[in-house]
C-alpha cells in the first residue's frame, strides 16, 4: 500500500492546555461509552510534561470486554469519531476525532483530526506498552529531551511524510520501553542474590 504523504509532520512546544483537553474529551467518552470502560488514559508525547509533540492528544482506552468494544463503536462515530478499525495492531479499535478546521500538524491523508482513540480489551500488551512508554518519560526527563531532539530532527527529514516519521522513532521507542521494563523488574533480594552467588560457586 502506498504511503500517504499529505499532510506536513509538525512538532510544536508542549502545551500546558493538552492535560485539559484530554481531560474534556475524557468526559465525553466516559458519557457515551462508560458503561463498558474498565480504565481511560492520557497517552502519547502530549501526556508527558515539557514535551514538544503533534498536537494531537492520544487516549488509551481500556475495555472492559471485547463485545463493549463493538457495542462502542456507534456511540463514538456519533460523538465525532471516525472508526478505522484495527489499523495495524492486531486486537486493536483506533478512532479518529475528525475536524474540519485542524491546526498545523493535525492534518494526515487529507483529513484532520484532534484526537486518537486506542481501544484495546483490558490487560492486552499493548496497554501496558504504551502507560510503561509515557511513565517512563513522565519520570526521567533526560530520556524526554532526548526524544524531543530526535523528533525535531525527524520532522525535518521526513516532513510530508508521517509514516516515514514514525516508522524511523521505532528503535527508540523499543529502546525506551527496554529500559521501563528494566526499570519495573523486581531488584533480587540480598539473600537472593547470596544463594545465587553460592550456586554459582558449586558448579
Amino acid at each position: 500500500m502506498p504511503r500517504s504523504t499529505t499532510g506536513a509532520v509538525t512538532i510544536v512546544e508542549y502545551d500546558p492546555r493538552w492535560p485539559v483537553l484530554y481531560g474534556e474529551e475524557r468526559e465525553r467518552i466516559v458519557a457515551v461509552i462508560g458503561d463498558w470502560i474498565a480504565d481511560i488514559q492520557h497517552v502519547g508525547s502530549t501526556a508527558v510534561p515539557g514535551l514538544a509533540a503533534k498536537p494531537i492528544i492520544d487516549i488509551l482506552v481500556a475495555m472492559q470486554s471485547e463485545h463493549g468494544m463493538v457495542l462502542s463503536i456507534t456511540p463514538l462515530v456519533q460523538a465525532g469519531y471516525e472508526c478505522r478499525g484495527e489499523f495495524g495492531i492486531p486486537g486493536r479499535i483506533f478512532f479518529r476525532k475528525v475536524t474540519q478546521s485542524p491546526a498545523p500538524g493535525q492534518v494526515h491523508g487529507g483529513g484532520g483530526r484532534t484526537h486518537h482513540l486506542h481501544m484495546f480489551p483490558a490487560g492486552d500488551a499493548e496497554w501496558e506498552r504504551h502507560i510503561a512508554f509515557r511513565d517512563y518519560l513522565r519520570a526521567h526527563r533526560e530520556a524526554a529531551d532526548e526524544y524531543q531532539s530526535l523528533k525535531r530532527e525527524l520532522a525535518t527529514r521526513f516532513s510530508t511524510d508521517l509514516e516515514g516519521y514514525a516508522d524511523a522513532k521505532t528503535e527508540f521507542v523499543r529502546g525506551i520501553e527496554a529500559r521501563a521494563a528494566l526499570a519495573l523488574s523486581p531488584s533480587p533480594s540480598f539473600h537472593e542474590g547470596q544463594e545465587r552467588g553460592d550456586a554459582a560457586n558449586t558448579r
